[in-house]
């Protein structure tokens, strides 16, 4: 399996800066495990443990509606970390299923042990706060392009972060993320192409 050492060091060092011994520290805690299509890392009602960072693949995290119909709230790939969040800092039960979508790697850190990490080491403490404020701010940026933007842009805008994603999903998991049904999604490729 491909070592993510130094493409992780670096993803780590753009929220703030770290020396590789700090670095080792944080990357000591972290598993590189496999992932087939359609693993669930996280399913709904469990108190979920771990932090996840991607580095080949695609995972989504979403929910089920009383109706049964899927909604994809998020779509991961490289680098990036993900977790779900609420439930791990309230230690509530997830709202929220995290799947792989395609054949993964993943890095699994225990969340107790990162933040134990954290207690004892500002330089990490630093990076968790910055990467935070950056999830924060990537909230608001999904918010207003969700708010301003019609299917056809959203459509668009996923295919420019994720050129592939035609082929790698199925077409309803494109459609849930967007919020639109397979036939507008259809329509919208057609017109496109």
């Amino acid at each position: 399996m491909v070592d993510y050492y130094e493409d992780n060091f670096d993803f780590l060092k753009s929220f703030h800066s770290m020396s590789r011994e700090i670095y080792d520290e944080l990357y000591n805690l972290a598993e590189l495990k496999t992932l087939e299509p359609n693993t669930r890392l996280v399913s709904i009602g469990e108190v979920p443990q771990k932090i996840y960072l991607i580095n080949k693949g695609v995972l989504r995290s979403f929910f089920i509606m009383d109706n049964g119909k899927e909604i994809t709230k998020t779509i991961f790939t490289p680098i990036d970390f993900f977790a779900s969040f609420t439930s791990l800092l309230l230690q509530k039960p997830s709202k929220f299923i995290y799947e792989a979508l395609t054949a993964c790697h993943v890095y699994e850190i225990d969340y107790k042990k990162f933040i134990s990490l954290c207690n004892q080491n500002f330089e990490i403490f630093k990076f968790y706060a910055r990467y935070l404020e950056f999830l924060f701010m990537e909230g608001e940026r999904v918010f207003i392009e969700i708010s301003s933007m019609n299917a056809k842009q959203r459509y668009l805008k996923l295919r420019e972060r994720i050129p592939e994603i035609d082929n790698l999903i199925p077409q309803y998991q494109i459609a849930s993320y967007l919020n639109i049904s397979p036939v507008q999604l259809s329509r919208i490729r057609s017109k496109l192409y």
